[in-house]
């Protein structure tokens, strides 16, 4: 409006009552219906949803009551669903303008239906709303609770098919929109980078332009205000176009990146720009507190110390209207937390009393504290004591038992060895023993006078073949499967020993004595000593050595 003289003034004025007095007139026929041929009420569905768009700015009041009208339309008709999209519209109106309370009700209204009616979409997109609400009062906790309420609720219903990842958007669109103005600009960049990877230009339920938007915003966080003014101007003719009350928020932030970039007076303009078209559509009037303060902020830069104490007056004027516990506005709000308010007021009263307690007993609590401290400090040492010296002895106790472990299958094994050796032994001596028996049959039979025939004789003497060399491979077989390594240890430390040293002392190792050598190896006993006598020599054992324990420890 500003710039027309007042003739032109009155005459938009005009327009527009006369424009408000036709759609209140068709809307109100709309949600009257006019009868079927049944004899029933009909409605169009559409028809409020389609004129509230173009009241809302001008007559809100007029908006919410006809909104007012739908709803209980609808809930006679038993349409839930428009019923809560009355609501959801209700609350989105009341709190542009900054009438908390009335959203508040509305969305909690909005929400039990939808739970009563299992609408679960509705129910996420309620969630967010409510959020919003605790994130203008700071109230980041309660906030993000809703959100991530809100968020668990979409993944389960893209789990089950019934709605497209695109819609995730939503959801961290909120958390970026509340991490920016609790200015934690890190974690909306992260929600940001959310609403980028799934976002859809034809399923995704915001446009593009609202994260060019955050995306400036960050960037003024980080001060990279030339890229920033980039992102505004890039969005800029969609606000216009689609949602020019949203100007509100995008002028302030553009006048900001101005700001930042020394460029004060286009950056004054903006941050006026932004107070008017808040008053022109009646629109974002709570975000009018920061406005003013980023003014305030200029004029100190530019020294105009007069027009920066009246924003900040404005300041403070608006921020106790809007968010100040006192304010008509905000004092029904809190009402309905009464149960919270009485809680916080109990609290407060409970923290007088403790600091009184604190200051009169201010030196038993800090010795007290300081004792705490030791005791807690000493506590903390004795169990790591504790704990090491349980590790330490757990690990001795287990080493011993391994060590015993090797020790017992060091013996079994040993045990195992001398039997196998005496039962290879015995089988040894037994092969002389054959072979003693068979000579002297050998022998007998060559001596008989009997009856039997030269021919015959000579035949049966042939037969019996004393093999001793047959007889010592088959004891060195059975002994190398028994004594695995003893070869091959003898020979790695006595290299110069010879086959036939090593065959001796395989049996000295079986405790075999000079005449049983003698047998198994075809030799004579004289000539068994000879060789247990050089043996010694190779072996470099004096004479207080015993030969035989020498070897059997190998």
């Amino acid at each position: 409006m500003l710039g027309l003289n007042t003739t032109t003034q009155r005459l938009i004025s005009t327009r527009q009552i006369a424009l408000l007095i036709v759609l209140l007139t068709s809307i109100t026929i709309s949600l009257k219906g006019e009868p079927d041929n049944n004899g029933e009420r009909t409605q169009s569905d559409s028809s409020i949803f389609t004129v509230i768009p173009q009241l809302r700015y001008q007559y809100p009041d007029s908006s919410l009551s006809l909104l007012n009208r739908a709803y209980d339309s609808f809930i006679s008709q038993g349409d839930t669903l428009q019923a809560i999209k009355t609501l959801f519209i209700y609350a989105n109106i009341n709190g542009n303008l900054a009438n908390y309370k009335d959203a508040y009700d509305k969305l909690w209204k909005g929400l039990a239906l939808a739970d009563e009616a299992k609408l679960e979409k509705q129910k996420a997109l309620l969630y967010i709303e409510i959020g919003r609400y605790y994130s203008f009062y700071k109230k980041r906790k309660k906030a993000l609770e809703y959100f991530q309420i809100s968020l668990e609720l979409n993944q389960k219903l893209l789990r089950e098919g019934k709605i497209n990842q695109a819609e995730l958007v939503g959801n961290h669109y909120a958390f970026v929109s509340t991490y920016r103005e609790l200015d934690d600009f890190p974690l909306a960049k992260k929600h940001l980078d959310s609403c980028f990877y799934y976002f859809d230009s034809q399923l995704s339920p915001i446009d593009k332009a609202y994260l060019e938007f955050e995306s400036a915003c960050i960037s003024n966080a980080e001060e990279k205000y030339a890229e920033a003014l980039k992102g505004f101007n890039k969005a800029h003719s969609w606000f216009e176009s689609n949602d020019p009350s949203y100007l509100v928020l995008f002028y302030t932030y553009k006048g900001e990146a101005l700001e930042g970039l020394n460029r004060w007076d286009e950056s004054e303009s903006f941050y006026r720009k932004a107070l008017d078209i808040s008053r022109e559509y009646k629109m974002h009037i709570d975000f009018s507190p920061i406005v003013h303060e980023k003014l305030s902020e200029l004029y100190l830069k530019k020294g105009d110390f007069k027009a920066a104490y009246t924003s900040l007056k404005a300041v403070k004027d608006l921020d106790a209207a809007f968010f100040d516990s006192r304010s008509a506005k905000n004092r029904s709000l809190l009402e309905i937390q009464d149960a919270f308010r009485m809680e916080q007021k109990a609290q407060q009263e409970l923290i007088k009393e403790q600091k009184l307690e604190r200051l009169e007993h201010e030196k038993d609590v800090w010795f007290l504290q300081r004792v705490i401290g030791v005791v807690s400090i000493l506590f903390i040492i004795t169990l790591s004591y504790l704990y090491f010296s349980y590790i330490r002895a757990n690990y001795r106790a287990e080493k011993e038992i391994l060590r015993k472990e090797k020790e017992l299958e060091l013996a079994n094994a040993n045990e195992v060895l001398e039997v196998k050796n005496k039962e290879l032994a015995a089988s040894a001596l037994k092969l002389i023993e054959k072979d003693e028996n068979l000579s002297l049959l050998k022998n007998k039979i060559k001596e008989a006078d009997g009856d039997l025939k030269p021919n015959e004789l000579k035949k049966i003497v042939r037969s019996i073949s004393v093999s001793n060399d047959h007889n010592w491979k088959e004891f060195e077989t059975r002994f190398v499967a028994v004594n695995k390594g003893f070869y091959e240890n003898m020979k790695n430390k006595f290299p110069k020993l010879s086959q036939k040293d090593l065959k001796l002392c395989a049996l000295i190792k079986l405790n075999f004595s000079c005449k049983e050598m003698a047998k198994l190896l075809g030799i004579s006993v004289e000539s068994a000593h000879t060789s247990r006598y050089r043996l010694r020599k190779k072996l470099n054992l004096t004479r207080d050595i015993n030969l035989t324990e020498f070897i059997a420890r190998i």
